[in-house]
């Protein structure tokens, strides 16, 4: 049995283990879905309780309209995706439903500027587009079709705000009458179906052909050229845009993919040693960039020079306030970090007011949403659909990875939300359609397909 591949050649399905169907759990899953609710609504309750000695007068509307979400959602996979793995939507659900709560939280430091409401708006949004691709999407294998599709629709989106003003010094927004959308945060997931559709059709050509180097067997230029050209062509433009973080995930997706793909950890070290140089170049002749890392390597420069802390600075301070166990929901001081708190330092907040116990508790959801899709992924026998699955869990865990060192200090600060709890529209919806994407893939992984064509 053979899948089609884009450029002409066959991509062999591996061979076939013996089939074993595993529970379906979705009880667990809904029951899951329930305590993921309640926990959200317990924060909202406890921030109320905190600032203003009463229950906000909200909590049963925000209670009820995130678990009928939620609902929605679970019967969407009860009734197209029986055997996907339970823990990922709940555990979806429980990390919009926090990034609500933290949002919430900041919003009554600043009344004039509420995000709440609208980041509600979004997360209905994001469950709306979960449930058109849980449902209408009845077989992964149908997106390696559409993969030169996808890198045209990717790149579009990663040039349209070149013509739209900066915003905080980077080129990543379209703004139109007061309403934004962020197309970097979709192109992500276009990007991620072209290389795991390219090199799927090409992994054997990337593993045994070329010259060999050293430790390091280079491909043909004819197979390994175009998928980095492309990659280099993203990478200009975000460059152009001044958007780091985003050029740094995409490199590390470029990296990740083409080491799973070809199985030969010399990839590992070429791209380590080139988003090293890479790094050192744009952050001595890029002035946003290079600010930033003056910041990272003197967070506390400004207060010296008589300026005060800087958003960094008040980050730090934020956990360190926050111990081992937190001041409490409402009871920190984390709106000091500025006009990003809600979006890029949110972490800070969850620091501050959950403690070291609490940010661990975020951390390991994230680990556990990464985790169950790589072992969605290993599970599958056709190539296509393991590097999908890869390359979308790893999307993820470069977030975190980027956002959370960015502002604990250990790498120097970019602009990129942090998935399901910070603000941001085009970020929540694009984090449930990969929710929903793993969702599908882990259906197929747990139940075992035969391995048939895609229809």
């Amino acid at each position: 049995m053979t899948l089609p591949g884009m450029s002409g050649t066959a991509v062999a399905a591996d061979p076939a283990p013996p089939a074993e169907r595993l529970p379906r759990r979705r009880g667990i899953e809904l029951a899951l879905i329930v305590v993921a609710v309640l926990l959200c609504v317990y924060g909202y309750c406890a921030v109320g309780l905190a600032r203003h000695g009463t229950v906000p007068p909200g909590a049963a509307g925000y209670g009820a309209g995130l678990g009928v979400l939620a609902l929605l959602a679970h019967v969407a996979v009860r009734l197209r995706a029986p055997d996907a793995d339970p823990l990922l939507l709940p555990i979806a659900v429980l990390l919009n439903g926090l990034g609500l709560v933290l949002i919430y939280r900041l919003d009554l430091e600043t009344p004039h500027d509420r995000a709440a409401p609208i980041q509600l708006v979004w997360s209905t949004l994001g469950v709306a587009f979960f449930i058109v691709v849980v449902l209408g999407l009845r077989d992964h294998r149908v997106l390696q079709r559409y993969t030169y599709v996808s890198v045209v629709g990717a790149l579009a989106l990663l040039v349209l705000p070149i013509f739209f003003p900066a915003v905080n010094g980077a080129r990543i927004w379209i703004r139109i009458a007061g309403f934004s959308i962020q197309p970097g945060e979709f192109a992500k997931v276009l990007l991620a179906v072209f290389f795991a559709g390219y090199l799927a059709a090409n992994r054997n050509a990337l593993a045994h052909s070329g010259r060999r180097i050293w430790r390091l067997q280079l491909p043909t230029g004819r197979v390994l050229g175009p998928i980095v050209a492309i990659w280099l062509l993203s990478v200009l433009v975000l460059v152009l845009e001044r958007d780091l973080g985003t050029s740094l995930l995409f490199f590390g997706l470029f990296v990740i993919l083409l080491y799973v793909a070809t199985g030969r950890t010399g990839w590992v070290a070429v791209g380590l040693l080139l988003a090293g140089l890479g790094a050192v170049a744009v952050g001595r002749l890029e002035p946003h960039v290079h600010s930033r890392v003056q910041d990272w390597l003197d967070p506390f420069g400004s207060i010296t020079a008589g300026q005060g802390p800087n958003q960094l600075a008040q980050s730090l301070f934020a956990f360190a306030a926050g111990g081992m166990l937190g001041t409490g929901l409402g009871l920190g001081h984390s709106v000091l970090i500025g006009f990003a708190a809600k979006s890029d330092f949110i972490l800070a907040t969850a620091g501050e007011e959950l403690g070291l116990a609490g940010l661990l508790a975020v951390f390991l959801l994230y680990a556990l949403l990464v985790e169950r899709g790589y072992r969605a992924g290993l599970a599958l026998r056709d190539p296509f659909g393991r590097l999908l699955a890869v390359g979308l869990a790893s999307i993820v865990a470069l977030q975190v990875f980027v956002i959370a060192g960015g502002v604990t200090g250990l790498i120097p600060l970019t602009g990129m939300a942090m998935p399901f709890l910070a603000q941001g529209g085009s970020s929540v919806v694009t984090n449930w359609i990969i929710v929903a994407l793993l969702i599908r893939i882990s259906d197929c992984a747990r139940g075992q397909y035969d391995g048939t064509p895609a229809p």
